[in-house]
């Protein structure tokens, strides 16, 4: 197996990454899964993936620290952010830290596939006239919020001024993992 076809699933879901896991090795990838920041770092000690899908949101860490480890080890890594907390704000961030694509939940395996091939940028993607909603706009606000606060929502809550428990409502409406 090349290297350039090793593949590591960094998401604490054991469930989702073991099925991403089987997806991908059914396309001759070899897959590692890492549900930890510690252990991608343990893995880059022995192996160098081409390919890396990273959940946003990891058990007690962000996403985006272990997506800069990736890119720190090797910038030409093709990493793509796969998060159920799709925001403007974590979009640009991924992008600036390494990742070549970002893309929401539900996304499948050929989604993500298709991402990694689409690492350098299209001028042909049309602009939209449609202005956004004040329910994105919240939304926006609300997630850029949790990142700040590394997905606390009590801190969250506070610093976006309103109850801990409103919070909380608003992300089980959006059914968010």
């Amino acid at each position: 197996m090349p290297p350039d076809r090793l593949l590591v699933v960094v998401d604490d879901d054991e469930a989702f990454a073991k099925t991403l896991k089987r997806s991908f090795e059914r396309r001759e990838y070899e897959v590692v899964v890492a549900p930890t920041i510690d252990a991608v770092n343990s893995l880059l000690q022995t192996r160098s993936p081409g390919y890396a899908v990273v959940d946003l949101k990891l058990a007690g860490a962000s996403g985006l620290a272990c997506l800069e480890a990736l890119h720190e080890h090797d910038p030409e890594m093709l990493i793509v952010v796969l998060t159920g907390f799709a925001s403007i704000a974590t979009a640009v961030e991924a992008i600036k830290l390494g990742a070549c694509h970002y893309l929401a939940k539900p996304s499948n395996t050929d989604d993500i596939e298709a991402a990694f091939g689409k690492a350098a940028g299209n001028t042909d993607v049309p602009l939209t006239e449609r202005p956004t909603s004040i329910k994105t706009l919240e939304w926006e606000r609300i997630h850029e919020m949790l990142a700040a606060t590394d997905f606390n929502i009590s801190e969250a809550a506070r610093r976006l001024g309103m109850h801990r428990r409103t919070l909380a409502r608003k992300l089980e409406k959006r059914q968010v993992k």
